[in-house]
């Protein structure tokens, strides 16, 4: 295993998520407070939070919790199931786990920089990459042309993160019966379901489509609770879940057993939370939508398929990160400009911007975009 690069993104984060003043660029849905999430437990899980030990907790993780998980789907028990502290370590340990210096992975791109830089640091790699030509359109013949005889996984992230973008149910099923036909493991980092603008759009789990494949969840994005630092991977395959528990023993062993109780109650309570979000973004969408409506000269906008961020791009003559720059520097309004998503795998657009639609109350930010945009003398 070679060193880690360097993460673009989480440095990028760590300079302005605190200090700027409107964070339009978050990928997390709107969050809930102590009182209100505890409000929403049933009596069994209110009285373990308040008689809560704070001992050590199963390296899987707490059966109530795994079972909780399992609910959500149709396919997987609560003994498919091995939670994380997020969705970053299941990342890390999952793909450390299957891939080797003699395999090869594929992976989807544009991504969270993670997945494609901790493959690379395993194993050879091939980018897929969504292009905006195509609408960032998922290639199902590409996909099948990147693949080798030593191919071992192929990690894909829908809703797209950063562009917002989802397959088809028929794509999406190409993607496993390819995988499973070739004995690849399909790890799908799921962690914006349920954000779908269209619910009938919304993709069934990989791991209740295969025996093999992999689904990456967590409760920070698309429930809106990125403190409780709780992910999971569900997957039938119970050696690859044998390996993900030995590899845990040398990260954090086990997940914070507050963190756990407050995840079990927020999961069961998942049908509300995202009933909530989605509702919000769909309000905030309207509002994005008019924002760059009034100025369709300098922007080009379509809104996503799901998730709460979009990959807007940028049609003035300056560069995107001196734009993003002079943006947060002059008003505190806060983007990520493409460049912080650029791929080793594929070329990457740098003519676009991540912006998030999933927190309450955008208007103020937006309001200072705009006046700044007029100050500097845009038209729509």
């Amino acid at each position: 295993m070679t060193t880690l690069p360097a993460f673009k993104l989480e440095a990028f984060f760590s300079k302005w998520e605190f200090t700027a003043r409107y964070h339009l660029s978050a990928s997390d849905a709107q969050t809930t407070s102590m009182a209100d999430l505890v409000a929403m437990a049933d009596d069994e899980d209110r009285a373990a939070w308040e008689n809560l030990d704070l001992g050590y907790t199963q390296t899987f993780g707490d059966p109530l919790l795994r079972k909780a998980i399992a609910d959500t789907f149709e396919q997987v028990d609560a003994e498919d199931v091995i939670t994380f502290a997020g969705a970053q370590e299941g990342v890390l340990l999952g793909l450390q786990v299957l891939l080797g210096p003699e395999d090869h992975a594929v992976v989807v791109t544009p991504c969270y920089q993670s997945a494609e830089t901790i493959a690379l640091s395993l194993c050879e790699v091939t980018g897929v990459a969504l292009r905006p030509e195509r609408d960032w359109a998922l290639d199902l013949d590409e996909l099948t042309a990147a693949l080798r005889p030593n191919t071992r996984v192929v990690y894909v992230n829908f809703p797209n993160n950063p562009t917002g973008k989802l397959l088809s149910h028929k794509d999406f099923a190409a993607v496993v019966r390819m995988c499973d036909e070739r004995g690849i493991v399909l790890f799908s980092d799921e962690v914006h379901r349920g954000l779908e603008l269209d619910p009938a759009r919304t993709l069934a789990q990989a791991a209740d489509l295969s025996p093999r494949a992999i689904s990456l969840g967590v409760t920070s994005k698309a429930l809106g609770l990125p403190g409780l630092r709780v992910g999971w991977i569900a997957c039938r395959d119970k050696d690859i879940l044998a390996r993900l528990e030995l590899a845990k023993h040398y990260t954090t062993i086990c997940t914070s057993a507050p963190s756990e109780v407050l995840a079990r109650i927020a999961i069961k309570a998942r049908d509300r939370l995202l009933a909530r979000n989605r509702e919000l973004v769909t309000k905030n969408l309207r509002i994005f939508g008019d924002f760059f409506a009034e100025f369709a000269g300098l922007f080009e906008w379509s809104a996503p398929d799901g998730g709460c961020v979009a990959f807007p791009r940028y049609l003035g003559g300056e560069e995107i990160e001196q734009f993003c720059g002079r943006l947060v520097e002059e008003t505190g309004v806060l983007l990520v400009p493409s460049t912080i998503f650029a791929s080793e795998l594929t070329p990457t657009p740098v003519d676009r911007f991540r912006i998030g639609f999933g927190r309450s109350d955008p208007e103020p930010a937006l309001a200072a975009f705009s006046e700044w945009l007029r100050r500097r003398g845009a038209r729509g």
